[in-house]
């Protein structure tokens, strides 16, 4: 190779990146099993044929090859059409209704962009098996309620329903499939404005009557109540779009029920989420901290697992971006920032006293203490700047001197203290410094 690099698109994360990737991990992965929800993983290889014709236009993006077999393969583009064929293929073996979890890369072959990589990781929620609006308010509870523990400030979900779409398209005098293309002009709204969709509806043939009256109601604006009443007086002779705005209705008076506080989120006439599958409420976040697009998002697709299962099984879901979570957390200089993930570091003060120093480090660690150890016996002052440099906040010295007294020197490298403990007493020590930290 003339260059030594990694694949456009696909991002090598080194330990600080890391270290805050597991945190979001790590985060979503307790809030996920707070709710009951189980862990899934399945490969990132499928047959192509799992994939192909569940997308839409996106499906263009999908990874395809063909192994030494001819068989004809694809990358994972996402962890919501595994979960349909996990759903269908393991069909006697799981519960409904069934909360899943689970986290892994994908991979689309589009452009790279900021927060948008052809190798990303997402970590997804799903509630399999139920139609209840209950399952929606779950779901969208979560995503306020993991973006609260992550630290984003200002963030708003927007609420919608693909039906109040659809019964604005109706009554705008579109037909059923002309329906398509308003859905995929309104996704655009917050990258090209009013003006760019209305080109966009244009273009896909509405006329400019139609185009107007759309762009009229997708814009209603106002509190979750107001924005609902304006809809059903203006679709009230839509069936579909009214049923629609029940069910909106009753999602936001589960999440009211569950404690979200009602600036977390509100309903958007103008939300469309562009991908095929979903049928029901969609909902993404935003922060205008994060001008590039939505944080995340999800929504209700219940005829995609039946394609595989053969009969209807309601879903709902979204999908948090681990590397959209990671850069705006990152801009924004949100959650902790170790450089390592050690807290003390053993000194080896001589070869005389290596398995003294080993027997302590191994005492720290069983006390759940992250704990490195020198490499190299001798000249503490170099392993102390070595310990800095990692770090490590506390550098620990175990000479024939403390050998003698029972003690430990604790050196914090943080403040530039030091002083001698009582062996038994050091792991409590930077157990509670440790905690006085994370206050």
């Amino acid at each position: 190779m003339a260059v030594i690099q990694n694949v456009k698109g696909m991002r090598d994360h080194l330990p600080t990146d890391m270290m805050l990737r597991q945190y979001i991990v790590s985060t979503l992965t307790s809030i996920s099993e707070a709710h009951g929800f189980e862990p899934l993983q399945t490969p990132i290889i499928e047959y192509a044929e799992t994939l192909e014709g569940k997308l839409g236009e996106d499906e263009k993006l999908i990874y395809r090859f063909e192994d030494h077999g001819g068989r004809r393969l694809a990358l994972r583009y996402d962890q919501t059409v595994p979960l349909a064929r996990v759903t269908a293929q393991y069909a006697g073996q799981l519960t409904l209704p069934w909360r899943r979890y689970a986290y892994g890369p994908s991979y689309r072959g589009e452009r790279p962009a900021r927060g948008r990589y052809r190798e990303f990781y997402q970590f997804d929620i799903d509630i399999v098996g139920s139609a209840s609006p209950l399952a929606d308010a779950e779901i969208v509870a979560m995503l306020c309620e993991a973006l609260s523990a992550l630290g984003f400030p200002d963030f708003v979900t927007l609420l919608n329903h693909r039906q109040i779409i659809g019964g604005i398209a109706r009554v705008s005098g579109l037909s059923e499939e002309a329906a398509g293309g308003v859905y995929r002009a309104i996704d655009k709204f917050d990258k090209i404005g009013v003006a760019g969709v209305r080109n966009e509806l244009l273009k896909a043939g509405v006329d400019t009557g139609a185009a107007d009256r759309i762009l009229e109601l997708v814009q209603i604006d106002g509190s979750a109540d107001e924005v609902l009443a304006a809809l059903a007086q203006r679709l009230a002779d839509d069936e579909r779009a009214v049923a629609a705005i029940a069910n909106l209705r009753s999602i936001l008076d589960s999440l009211a029920a569950m404690g979200v506080p009602t600036d977390q989120y509100r309903v958007a006439p103008r939300l469309a989420r562009g991908l095929s599958y979903y049928t029901g409420a969609v909902f993404e976040a935003i922060t205008p901290h994060w001008p590039e697009g939505s944080l995340l998002g999800g929504g209700r697709y219940d005829d995609l697992i039946g394609l595989f299962a053969g009969r209807n099984i309601p879903t709902v879901g979204l999908a948090f971006g681990i590397d959209r979570l990671h850069d705006v957390m990152l801009e924004l200089n949100l959650g902790p920032r170790p450089r390592t993930t050690a807290v003390a570091y053993v000194t080896l003060f001589s070869g005389d006293y290596v398995a003294a120093s080993l027997a302590l480090a191994a005492e720290l660690r069983a006390a759940g203490i992250h704990t490195l150890i020198a490499l190299e016996p001798g000249n503490l002052g170099k392993q102390f700047k070595e310990a800095d440099r990692r770090g490590v906040r506390f550098a620990l010295v175990l000479g024939p001197d403390e050998l003698a007294r029972d003690e430990v020197v604790v050196k914090d490298l943080q403040r530039g203290e030091q002083r001698s403990l009582p062996r038994a007493a050091v792991a409590g020590l930077l157990a509670e410094a440790l905690t006085e930290q994370a206050r």
